[in-house]
């Protein structure tokens, strides 16, 4: 790329319009994961969210971990984890990406975003919260530890990985699971999906030997 680089410090990023600012600093980590996050209150009433957030945090236990906004309005997704224990994250692929989107609105407690855009729900005995069924990877996890982020207020939320669900054809014999046979999207910002092309998969890295394409 020849076109000058455009150079951001301090004073310039504080005089942000909100908006600019929000989208600017939302796309300055680079492509993120995208999975909607299924819960259920109490009482039976299934919650389903858009989340931008997962990470990966250890094997041995298999921990995944999604970093939620600050409680300043009611937060479902995290207040049902709290109380039942446990969240299902769904990956989002391109036939599903618009109600997927919706599923970001503001609804009421009361509304169901399954119902708002359309999707299905999927519940299993023993395990409360709704999967969701046009997902091709589907996680049910169990709620582990919740780290609050004084900085700004948001809440690290961690749980262990009970059950895996995915197309069996996409779990290769070493345990990688190819995303792109699964169509599985990528976010960047807050509002632009993305397909993925892999470049290759290489061998673990040692100093004294030399990397192959696997």
């Amino acid at each position: 790329m020849t076109t000058p680089l455009q150079r951001f410090i301090g004073a310039d990023i504080d005089s942000l319009s909100k908006q600019y600012r929000r989208n600017f600093i939302n796309c300055l980590s680079g492509f993120k994961s995208l999975c909607l996050c299924g819960t259920s209150s109490p009482e039976g009433s299934h919650n389903l969210s858009l989340i931008s957030s997962v990470i990966h945090v250890g094997a041995n236990p298999p921990l995944m971990a999604m970093l939620m906004r600050p409680a300043t309005v009611q937060r479902d997704t995290v207040e049902n984890i709290m109380q039942t224990g446990v969240f299902s994250l769904n990956h989002v692929h391109p036939d599903m990406v618009n109600q997927a989107h919706q599923a970001s609105a503001r609804y009421p407690s009361e509304v169901s975003e399954f119902d708002e855009t359309g999707l299905t729900p999927v519940v299993y005995q023993g395990f409360s919260a709704p999967f969701v069924e046009e997902s091709l990877l589907r996680i049910g996890l169990k709620f582990r530890e919740r780290h609050l982020i004084t900085t700004n207020a948001t809440m690290l939320i961690v749980g262990e990985i009970l059950v895996v669900e995915t197309v069996g054809e996409a779990v290769s014999e070493d345990g990688f699971i190819d995303l792109e046979l699964l169509n599985s999207l990528t976010v960047s910002g807050l509002d632009s999906y993305h397909c993925t092309r892999r470049i290759k998969r290489l061998s673990y890295a040692k100093p004294d030997q030399s990397l192959r394409e696997i």
